[in-house]
């Protein structure tokens, strides 16, 4: 029964988890930084670093009371170090080596995105068929891969600008709402009418499974400033309006989405689909991905956003190959998938 302790540290979340079996979560921390970011309507880089600094230990000892062991009982531990916000990724990686080090156990580093889709696995959740079609969607990220194991995974297609989570958070900073802007905008589109503004769907070529949000993102900074350059802002919109606003922006989103999902599972020939990322949490997304016709795996709640238990429980699938990161491992900001010509 291996035991192993994940830490996360790739931008504005703290967090540890012990992860048993590469399954069986027994505890998942996490600590925010969201009133710290709030009022800059984005993650600042030195703000999320410091914040690391003073969560680390407090939530690495959380995390091991919770899950009611010991730090000499833990089998391995694991990080996240690539891909994410340098400075926040050092403090993870050097806590790792440190406690790998202390208590003589493997060190084992992960990548961040790949975990987000070994996140379905998590809390006993059934196997995917395979080959899948993996899509992680956050505030960092939005690609897709070939999945032909979950320790087989290759990239497909990924965004050209601004990841899908991005543009939502940039366009609730347009309509003046509050950040992190995914969960408000979600709120917000289900009393709206997603028909009521024609925004742009960016596709790209006719094969092609990479996205672009920044076209979008500007039809909707244009929509609310008003025709023929007269200026307005969000405080001109009624409620409605802004509604309406939000509901017809997260139906352009979706609508991409799940065209590029369509193409990918074409193209793969794939029996499934895997989704991760802090944007799988969107209502609305959920709800069309139900309409694919085939099998789709989401993550629980808690294992959407940032967390430390995917880490743990992809670094799994190493331990038991008997497959270590050395305590030179470095803290890298890009992910180690490269896209296959």
């Amino acid at each position: 029964m291996a035991a192993i302790l994940g830490i996360e540290s790739t931008c504005d979340e703290t967090a540890a988890a012990v992860v048993v079996e590469g399954r069986r979560v027994r505890s998942n921390i996490v600590a925010t930084q969201f009133d710290l970011h709030a009022k800059y309507r984005g993650v600042v880089p030195e703000i999320a670093s410091r914040a690391h600094i003073q969560n680390i230990l407090p939530v690495l000892r959380e995390a091991l009371d919770s899950a009611g062991l010991a730090l000499g009982q833990i089998d391995a531990v694991a990080v996240a170090h690539r891909p994410g916000l340098i400075g926040s990724l050092l403090i993870g990686v050097t806590a790792a080596k440190a406690l790998a080090w202390s208590i003589h156990k493997p060190l084992i580093g992960v990548d961040h995105v790949h975990a987000h889709l070994y996140s379905v696995l998590l809390d006993g959740q059934a196997d995917p068929e395979m080959p899948a079609v993996g899509m992680v969607v956050s505030g960092g990220h939005t690609a897709l891969y070939r999945v032909a194991a979950m320790d087989e995974v290759a990239l497909i297609g990924s965004t050209i600008d601004d990841a899908v989570g991005e543009a939502y958070d940039k366009v609730a900073a347009i309509l003046g709402l509050g950040f992190p802007g995914g969960p408000i905008l979600d709120a917000l589109a289900a009393e709206g009418d997603a028909r009521a503004i024609a925004f742009p769907r960016s596709m790209l070529d006719r094969d092609s499974l990479d996205f672009s949000f920044s076209g979008l993102k500007t039809a909707v900074l244009y929509h609310v400033r008003g025709k023929q350059g007269r200026q307005r802002t969000a405080a001109d919109l009624t409620q409605q309006e802004i509604r309406d606003v939000a509901a017809s922006f997260q139906a352009a989103c979706i609508d991409v989405l799940l065209t590029k999902v369509r193409r990918a599972v074409q193209q793969t020939q794939a029996g499934s689909v895997i989704v991760g990322g802090g944007v799988s949490a969107n209502r609305g997304l959920r709800r069309s991905l139900a309409a694919l016709g085939l099998p789709v795996y989401l993550p629980a709640a808690p294992y959407c956003t940032d967390n430390a238990a995917m880490t743990a429980g992809l670094a799994y699938l190493d331990f038991r190959r008997g497959r270590f990161s050395r305590l030179d491992l470095d803290a890298v900001t890009s992910s180690r998938f490269i896209r296959e010509l």
